[in-house]
């Protein structure tokens, strides 16, 4: 999930609590700067606070020293109220290159993407987010929610409850990804090398 107002965080945190669920939320540096509170009541529930960046900016516009400030800038100040400094990056706009992917492998820090968009950002309905996530999710699957999108509370429920009576475990992104021994393919899914199949995250 990715906060941006904060008029949704503590019914977000009850409805995952509801369910025993811990999510991975991305926050920009100037979100933690204005809800500290909020950043601290998420990490004392369970979930992963991670980094999106300090400003917000268009990762391919920024040069590798601009970079690692947004991301160390954004880290630092995740760390200072949770006391674990991030290990994961959601770049803005979805927009990652080379440059981004070397300054976070010097930071032992991974990259990730989503490959289901509830859309829930576009105020579309709570059935219709609902029918966007359940038609894309597959074993593996990445899910982009937001905070302060309209209708997201309301939907969250049903996903959640249809997902799991579908067999789905919903866990962190730390604990969902492989952290040595992959390779990543075109569509950037990651692939575990032949010569391992434990899942490195575990």
């Amino acid at each position: 999930m990715s906060p941006w107002g904060n008029e949704d965080t503590k019914e977000l945190i009850s409805i995952l609590g509801k369910y025993n669920i811990k999510a991975t939320f991305f926050v920009v540096g100037g979100w933690v700067d204005k809800y500290p509170k909020s950043v601290k009541q998420l990490a004392d529930a369970g979930h992963e606070v991670m980094n999106h960046s300090n400003t917000h900016p268009h990762m391919s516009e920024l040069s590798i020293e601009q970079i690692s400030e947004e991301i160390n800038s954004c880290n630092d100040k995740i760390e200072a109220i949770t006391g674990r400094r991030p290990i994961l990056h959601r770049a803005p706009f979805g927009e990652y290159t080379n440059n981004l992917i070397d300054v976070l492998t010097s930071l032992n820090m991974y990259c990730i993407q989503w490959d289901v968009d509830s859309l829930d950002w576009k105020d579309y309905d709570a059935t219709r987010i609902y029918k966007k996530v359940i038609s894309g999710v597959k074993a593996g699957s990445i899910c982009l929610f937001h905070n302060a999108a309209l209708h997201t509370p309301e939907a969250l429920p049903r996903i959640i409850e249809k997902l799991l009576a579908d067999g789905y475990e919903i866990v962190p992104i730390s604990k969902l990804i492989y952290k040595n021994n992959y390779t990543i393919n075109f569509d950037g899914e990651q692939i575990p090398n032949e010569t391992t199949t434990e899942n490195s995250a575990n």
